[in-house]
Order: structure tokens, then C-alpha cells, then sequence
């Protein structure tokens, strides 16, 4: 059977109209900020673990068995689980926010009030990271990071989707990765010179400085306009709404109407489904939310078990596992990342002209064949004892590279751009607090279990990485319709048009 796809981006659904106006591209560069915090975050937690300053004053184990003082498998060297839960405390900390709190209060309360208590949470666990005098006020201040990421990766994403005109949908939600990514840079390049610091306290530096960037985010915030979306959602008068959707589009004319047409009609959907509260209840319990609910938990699932955080948090660890010293792990880390952040702005070009599965489809190819090369060269050039030689070091490195790029232009900016485009208005709080909270739980998993499974599968952990990836383009290929174009509020013909999820929506 062929698999039935849908071109939302040649007209399946009908186009608003207006243009990209300076308020709107200002307001969601500012929303973007959201990413850099997130990635400032990624980019310190594993450089700061591979730090011996770090190291020898909360996980002394650990700095000894990396010094050689105690004799253990090359694999072995960073296994520690209290330094796991250092990185994991943020992605738990998150996870609960997600289920408990994030989501209710923006379906609630709108987008901009969860973004400036994000970027609070975000400066108040800075400052408790950068402060710690023990491990357990470090973890303290991840959590504290953590409470803002749950808050900000709910309201941010779905700022961006509402703000953002249908047709350019892709290139501005694309504005969260990208910042992501320079985030990520910035904490790499920051930590390359804090490890020259001399005195020890170079980490310090490094943790305290994401109040930076979650201070110009909580600042940004306070001056940010609400969306239409949630405006209607939250009953505010039509004419206020028009006037403020007219003033984001930047024309009059009927497609404003139009627009605004669609998005009330969805809230009255919502209201007659019993949307607000019941959000979650309505995509756990009733068909015709299957599609979504498989996008909200698989996407994120998926870009956890390909092994991207994994190298993401700990490139610096594994770097030093193969035998480069610490400065030149780190070195290396900016130029990954450097890679990463390229790629990413490729995707920005590509994304709304050629749609999201064949991206999907093509990175995973990439990521695939680097993933299984990566495992290949450390199960035959690095053994328990010994480092590996300059030139397969180089290789890997190289991979690592080649890695990245594929999921930047792919998998990384879309598993936060899919599931933002494919919710209904009546669940579309809740499901994105399910995306949010499936990426913790997953994330959670590879931070807190990544250097033990390295420990324990050597580089096999490589191909079991690879496998998962053969897993996730066989699920884009068979069950992810194409969304390029497609205005949100018409989303539901992609679902009904499909091969699969049209027998299942049809169910009552």
C-alpha cells in the first residue's frame, strides 16, 4: 500500500495574507531568547563535568579516576551517578513543572506571564549554580534552572507558532533552535576560557553567567504582547484582538477577518469540547487526538534515543575518554558546536521549501551512517586502557561533526516545530505540556544513564543509538503527514486525508 501523504504547502489550506512586520519579528526574536538559556545550559553542563577544577571540589572520585590515581576502563572514568544527577536535576525539575504547573497556568493566564516567571526561575537558579559552596546546593540550582525550562520551553514555543504568519511558520519557529544553538556556542566558548582561569573557580564563571541571557529574556518578556490566540482563548474583546492581529500582519484587508474568524472558531470548538482545564483529559481520552498525542510523546522520544544529548551534554567527557586533554576537548566542543549553529541556519532557508518529512527523512540518513561510523572506529581503536591514536581520534571528531549537522537541519529544529503546528486550540496547552514533558523524561533518562550505559556497552551504546535512529525515519516515512504551509487552525484535514490516522480520527 502507498503511504498517503498531504502537500499542505501548496494551498490544501487556504493563506492569510499580510507580511513579516518589525513587531512581529522583534517580539518573537525576543520569545527566541527562550532557546538561548536552554542552550547556554546544554553547553555548560558537560563542559563544566569535564573541568578537573569542577571536579575535584564536588566529585573528587571521579577527578581521581580521571587523573589515573585509580585504575578503571577508559569507558568507565566519568560513571558516576551523582555527577549524572547534577545534569539530570534541571530535566526533573522541568519534567514536574511541565505536568504540574506550566501547563495549566498558560492555558490559563497566557504565554507572556509564563515566560517572565521562567526567566525569574532561570535568574534565580544562575545565581544559586554560580554561588554553590557543596554538590547538593549545585543540584539545588539546576533544579531552580529547571523550574524556568519547564515554564519557557511551554509558552516560547507556542508563541512563536501563534505570532508567526502560516506560510513562515517553519523559519520563525526555527528562531528557538537557532538561538539554541548560539546559546550552546556561547557557553563552549565560555568555558574554553574559564578552564584557563587560573585559582579553580573558572566553573563558577560559567554557571553564573546563564543569568545573561535569562536576563535580557525576563526583560524582553515584560514588554512582549500577548497572542491573539491566547486573547481569545482567555475571552478578551474581538475589536482589541483585531486591532492587535491587523498591527502583527501588518495590512487590513479580509485576511486578518479571516484569520481571526478561524481562530475564534476554533476557541468556540474548544469551549463546546471543554477545552481550558480539561485540555489533557480531552487528548488522553477521546480518538480523534491520537495523532496528536503519538506526535506530543514520539518526536521528542525519538530525538532523546538518537543519542544527541548524549553528545550533547558529555562531548567534552567523551572527547577526554579518547585521549584529548582538557582544553583541546573543549576547543573541539566550540568547533562541534560551530557546526551545529551553521547548519541550523541552513535549515532556516530550506524548512518552508521543502517541508518537514523530506528534511526529517534526509537527516536521519546522515545522522545514521555517522552514528554507526562513530561506533565502528571506538570499538576498534579504543580498548580499556590506553588512549587512541591522533588520527582515529581526528576521525571521530570529524563524525562528530558530520553527526551534528545532520541533526541540526533536521530532527533538531523540528521536534519542537511539529508538534506546535499539529494541536487544535482546545488542547493546544496541553499538548504541548506532553511534548515538554516527554522530552524531559527521555532527556532525564540519557543524562542520568548515558555514562553508565558507556561504562557498561562500550561502543556498542553507539549502535544501539543507531538503531533507535532506523526506528524514527520508518515512523516520519509511515506516519508523519507533511504540515509545510498549513494554517494551524485548519490542521485537521491533514489527520483526515491521511492513509493511518484518517481511520482512527474517524472513530467516535
Amino acid at each position: 500500500m502507498a503511504v498517503g501523504l498531504v502537500d499542505a504547502g501548496g494551498g490544501d489550506g487556504h493563506q492569510y495574507g499580510g507580511r513579516i512586520t518589525k513587531f512581529v519579528a522583534l517580539s518573537c526574536v525576543t520569545a527566541a531568547m527562550g532557546g538561548a538559556i536552554f542552550g547556554y545550559d546544554l553547553g555548560t553542563s558537560g563542559g563544566v563535568s569535564s573541568m578537573g577544577s569542577f571536579l575535584e571540589e564536588f566529585f573528587p572520585d571521579v577527578y581521581r579516576r580521571m587523573k589515573g590515581d585509580v585504575r578503571v576502563s577508559n569507558y568507565c572514568k566519568f560513571d558516576s551517578q551523582l555527577l549524572t544527577l547534577f545534569t539530570s536535576s534541571l530535566y526533573i525539575a522541568g519534567l514536574l513543572t511541565a505536568m504540574l504547573l506550566s501547563s495549566w497556568f498558560t492555558a490559563r493566564h497566557g504565554r507572556r506571564p509564563s515566560m517572565i516567571i521562567g526567566g525569574a526561575a532561570f535568574l534565580a537558579g544562575a545565581a544559586v549554580s554560580g554561588g554553590a559552596v557543596n554538590v547538593y546546593m549545585a543540584i539545588l540550582g539546576r533544579a531552580l534552572l529547571g523550574v524556568g525550562l519547564g515554564f519557557a520551553n511551554q509558552a516560547v514555543l507556542l508563541y512563536l507558532s501563534e505570532m508567526a504568519p502560516a506560510r513562515y511558520r517553519g523559519a520563525f519557529s526555527n528562531g528557538f533552535q537557532l538561538s539554541l544553538c548560539l546559546g550552546s556556542l556561547a557557553a563552549n566558548i565560555i568555558n574554553y576560557g574559564a578552564e584557563k582561569i587560573t585559582g579553580g573557580w573558572g566553573w563558577r564563571l560559567s554557571l553564573g553567567l546563564a543569568g545573561v541571557p535569562a536576563a535580557l529574556f525576563t526583560l524582553g518578556a515584560l514588554f512582549l504582547p500577548e497572542t491573539p490566540n491566547s486573547l481569545v482563548q482567555q475571552g478578551e474583546d474581538r475589536g482589541r484582538v483585531r486591532t492587535l492581529l491587523q498591527k502583527i500582519r501588518g495590512t487590513d484587508d479580509a485576511g486578518v477577518d479571516a484569520e481571526l474568524d478561524d481562530i475564534v472558531a476554533a476557541n468556540s470548538a474548544a469551549a463546546r469540547g471543554g477545552g481550558g482545564d480539561s485540555g489533557l483529559r480531552l487528548i488522553l481520552s477521546r480518538p480523534r487526538y491520537r495523532p496528536q498525542l503519538a506526535i506530543a510523546v514520539l518526536m521528542p522520544a525519538f530525538t532523546q534515543l538518537n543519542g544527541i544529548n548524549a553528545i550533547g551534554f558529555y562531548a567534552p567527557v567523551l572527547l577526554r575518554t579518547v585521549g584529548m586533554g582538557e582544553s583541546l576537548a573543549l576547543l573541539s566542543t566550540v568547533v562541534t558546536v560551530v557546526i551545529y549553529t551553521a547548519s541550523t541556519v541552513v535549515f532556516m532557508f530550506v524548512i518552508d521549501r521543502f517541508g518537514r518529512r523530506t528534511l526529517l527523512i534526509a537527516g536521519s540518513l546522515q545522522m545514521l551512517v555517522s552514528e554507526v561510523l562513530i561506533g565502528a572506529v571506538m570499538a576498534a581503536k579504543l580498548g580499556d586502557e590506553g588512549g587512541m591514536a591522533r588520527g582515529y581520534a581526528a576521525a571521530l571528531f570529524v563524525l562528530f561533526g558530520v553527526y551534528v549537522a545532520g541533526y541540526s537541519w533536521s530532527w533538531g529544529p523540528m521536534t519542537w516545530l511539529v508538534p506546535t503546528e499539529v494541536f487544535p486550540l482546545e488542547i493546544r496547552s496541553a499538548g504541548q505540556s506532553i511534548t515538554v514533558a516527554s522530552g524531559f523524561v527521555f532527556t532525564i533518562f540519557i543524562a542520568q544513564g548515558f555514562l553508565a550505559m558507556l561504562c557498561r556497552m562500550r561502543a556498542w551504546l553507539f549502535f544501539f543509538f543507531a538503531g533507535w535512529i532506523v526506528v524514527m525515519t520508518g515512523f516520519v516515512y509511515l506516519f508523519l503527514p507533511e504540515t509545510k504551509g498549513m494554517p494551524i487552525e485548519q490542521i485537521g484535514k491533514v489527520w483526515r486525508e491521511h492513509w493511518f490516522w484518517g481511520r482512527v480520527v474517524g472513530v467516535r
